[in-house]
C-alpha cells in the first residue's frame, strides 16, 4: 500500500506524541525514508511546483511541519546553520545533496568535519544544536520534517574557520 502525505503525517504524529527525543526522531526518519522510496508518495508531494520551501503539512497539536523543497539547478554550499531550539529531518526525494557537518570551535566559529551524501530514499536527523550546510550539485527535491516552523525561530549562523 502506498504511503500518502496524510498517512506519513499521522505516523509521525503518533511517534512524536509518544517520544519526541532523538530516538523518536530516528523512527520518524525511518518513516520518511520509506515514504521517499515510494514513487507515488514523491509524485503526490511534488504534484505541483513547490519552490524552495513549501509547508505541505503543519500539525496543529504538536507543531511539527512537513515541507517540500525543490531546486531546479545546482546550488553551492549554503551557510552553516543550526535550527535554534528545534530539530529537522532531511529526506532526499530526487537528485543528490551533500550535507556538510560542522563542529563548534567557539562563539560563531565552526570547522567542517565531513560531508554526507544523500541519495533518493535517504533521511537524516539533525537534532538541536547540530550545525550543518547543504549543497545541491544539480536539480534536487527534498522533504523535510521540522520540529516547528523554522521560519519563525531564531537560528544560529556561523563562520567557517580556515
Amino acid at each position: 500500500m502506498s504511503m500518502t502525505l496524510d498517512s506519513l503525517a499521522r505516523s509521525c504524529k503518533n511517534v512524536l506524541a509518544a517520544d519526541d527525543t532523538p530516538a523518536g526522531r530516528t523512527r520518524v526518519a525511518s518513516l520518511l525514508s520509506e515514504a521517499l522510496k515510494d514513487p507515488a508518495f514523491v509524485r503526490e508531494v511534488f504534484a505541483r511546483p513547490v519552490g524552495e520551501r513549501k509547508i505541505a503539512y503543519e500539525d496543529a497539536d504538536l507543531g511539527f511541519c512537513i515541507l517540500a523543497h525543490e531546486y531546479d539547478h545546482a546550488r553551492g554550499e549554503g551557510e552553516p546553520h543550526d535550527h535554534g531550539p528545534s530539530w529537522a529531518i532531511y529526506g532526499q526525494a530526487e537528485g543528490v545533496s551533500v550535507m556538510s557537518v560542522f563542529e563548534l570551535l567557539g562563539p560563531g566559529r565552526v570547522r567542517k568535519l565531513h560531508g554526507e551524501v544523500m541519495r533518493p530514499g535517504d533521511a537524516r536527523v539533525y537534532n538541536e544544536g547540530a550545525i550543518h550546510a547543504i549543497t545541491h550539485p544539480g536539480p534536487a527535491r527534498l522533504v523535510r520534517i521540522e520540529g516547528q516552523d523554522l521560519a519563525k525561530v531564531r537560528r544560529g549562523k556561523y563562520e567557517v574557520a580556515v
